[in-house]
């Protein structure tokens, strides 16, 4: 069986968590009509227009650090967030 190509990162919010919304990654295979896509130093990025409302002015960064490497959202919009990193409000 091929392995199927994944050009990009998903990045979404959905409800839920512990602090109310929570931060989604996944891969895309092609951008959807309503995507934002980003495309910055050789990565694609799309979001969905509904969470594009609550990543507005965000900066996404990949971590690699000692306790793992993880994706990180430096978000304006929140007002709050959980200790692990994951979940915010608004």
């Amino acid at each position: 069986m091929e392995e199927q190509k994944r050009n990009a990162l998903r990045v979404a919010v959905i409800g839920g968590g512990c602090s109310g919304f929570s931060y989604t990654f996944d891969f895309a295979d092609t951008p959807e009509d309503d995507d934002l896509v980003i495309k910055r130093d050789g990565a694609t990025v799309v979001i969905d227009s509904t969470s594009l409302e609550f990543l507005s002015g965000s900066e996404i960064d990949f971590s690699d650090e000692l306790i793992g490497a993880a994706f990180k959202i430096n978000n304006p919009n929140a007002t709050s967030g959980c200790g692990c990193g994951t979940s915010f409000s608004v």
